[in-house]
């Protein structure tokens, strides 16, 4: 889109080139317009409820409003809404406003049917979200705030372990005020639940709470639990493809990628999974989460495997920490069982398993258990699970990142209708089962991190009435993940019992 710029009452301003009428005025892209002071605010205009509300604590492309332009420039004229550059010229290259990225090869330039350029710079890091370029502006609210409905009760009656009940404590301490805190908890813990107080207290503040995830899997899981136990309050989940994106909610559970379009909207800020890929590899998502707070916010992290970044911070006193080593149900975490499988590929080639997981897969089926097959690529996802289906007669079926089907995939498997899911990393983390077994083959590739197997063995055993689920790392030689992933477990687990 094309800007121009004019003064109006003595007063420089700049408007979309189709709203102004002038052919003497020369119109460029949104980077290229001289500076301009925001507008003042009219408290005399009637501006949009509705707007407010999808706009408030947001910065949004033009695309993103279901709203005519010439009522958005209504609300910019009257001070209710700011434009600011979407992508920014720098000294060193560009900047992109949305997500913070600086790194020159993750800009590109195209052809622009809107402004006309040949040239029109345009960021690649967060392009799935919808193109910013130098002549897309990003508006955010500067009217008046949401104020958010202060009734809101938590409707739940369990009870937390004692180590559940510190960290829930610590937690409910710091709503109302300013800092980071890190709870360090088991897979099996009860994260979820140790919120709930915290939540509540922060809801009744009216203050806006998020709870940021790096995978949809999470969202998924997390949204429907938080819904249930607290039904008075405007609750959305924020992820590719959701439907609840201009739900102007208190109580927002979002992956880390949605954050890019929030804009000092949180005084809660939940972290969960803050060691996980990609979060924990992208500064462009550290930064969205920085960018999505209020100037005074409260900062949770949440991990069963802290960065020793973390680690070190915490042991130094520099970062607030809790640590639940015990799962809510006080039975230890399932101890892995290393099993060496021999070459795995050219078995794989020859449309064969290997002999000893073959034996296992067979038990696993007559045992009528469900279980969860990690694989390291998606490359092995198909051959491996085209093989298994020809030595089973029950449902089996695969998921990964992008599968279309993903969601529907883990809710059969949820369901029982699918007894084997056989998975790449996508489903290591935030994905509750009971009755489950898990196994990982060819648990000795570098994607298996020491984290990522914690985290793998913390999917099996979390049910109370069925804590002892299996599982297995199948190898062809040992890896130092593989070994510090079991020593890891058993440390908590000998912690737990002091």
């Amino acid at each position: 889109m094309r800007f121009v710029s004019f003064f109006l009452n003595n007063r420089l301003t700049i408007a979309p080139e189709h709203l102004v009428n002038d052919p003497s005025i020369k119109a460029v892209p949104f980077s290229k317009l001289p500076s301009v002071n925001q507008p003042t605010l009219n408290p005399a205009f009637s501006f949009d409820e509705n707007l407010q509300q999808i706009l408030h604590g947001k910065s949004l492309l033009f695309d993103e409003l279901p709203f005519i332009v010439e009522r958005i420039q209504e609300h910019y004229e009257n001070g209710y809404l700011n434009y600011s550059d979407g992508v920014r010229k720098t000294k060193y290259g560009y900047t992109c406003s949305r997500c913070g990225n600086e790194k020159n090869h993750l800009f590109a330039s195209f052809s622009c049917f809107r402004c006309k350029s040949d040239a029109c710079v345009y960021c690649r890091n967060c392009i799935m979200m919808g193109r910013v370029s130098e002549c897309t502006p990003l508006l955010s609210w500067t009217g008046p705030k949401v104020y958010w409905y202060e009734e809101n009760n938590l409707l739940w009656d369990g009870k937390l372990s004692s180590g559940q009940q510190v960290a829930s404590q610590r937690f409910v301490d710091g709503v109302g005020g300013e800092g980071e805190l890190l709870i360090w908890a088991v897979c099996g813990a009860g994260k979820t639940e140790v919120l709930f107080k915290g939540i509540e207290k922060a809801l009744k503040l009216g203050l806006r709470v998020c709870i940021a995830t790096p995978r949809t899997d999470v969202v998924l899981e997390l949204a429907p639990r938080l819904k249930a136990v607290f039904p008075e309050t405007l609750v959305a989940s924020y992820y590719g493809g959701s439907d609840e994106m201009e739900t102007p909610a208190q109580l927002v559970i979002s992956t880390t990628h949605q954050l890019y379009r929030f804009k000092q909207a949180f005084n809660i800020m939940i972290v969960d999974e803050v060691d996980a890929f990609p979060f924990s590899y992208d500064k462009t998502l550290q930064h969205a989460v920085s960018q999505a707070v209020t100037p005074e916010h409260f900062t949770l992290y949440l991990s069963a495997t802290p960065s020793n970044v973390m680690k070190k911070a915490a042991k130094k006193g520099q970062l607030s920490c809790v640590k639940i080593p015990q799962r809510f149900h006080g039975y230890p975490l399932p101890v892995p069982k290393i099993v060496w499988s021999g070459e795995r590929r050219k078995k794989i080639a020859a449309g064969n398993l290997p002999p000893v997981f073959e034996k296992w897969l067979k038990k696993q089926v007559e045992s009528g258990r469900r279980a969860m097959i990690f694989v390291p690529s998606v490359s092995m996802l198909d051959t491996v699970t085209d093989i298994i289906k020809k030595h089973v007669s029950i449902q089996v079926d695969s998921v990964h990142a992008e599968d279309p089907l993903r969601k529907e995939k883990v809710q059969k498997f949820r369901q029982k209708d699918i007894q084997l899911l056989v998975t790449t990393t996508i489903l290591e983390r935030g994905v509750t089962i009971p009755i489950l077994d898990v196994a990982v083959f060819g648990a000795d590739h570098d994607v298996f991190s020491e984290s990522a197997l914690v985290q793998i063995a913390g999917r099996a055993g979390r049910s109370k009435d069925e804590h002892d689920g299996q599982v297995l790392y199948f190898h062809y030689g040992k890896s130092l993940s593989m070994v510090r992933a079991s020593k890891h477990i058993k440390e908590m687990n000998k912690e737990a019992e002091s």
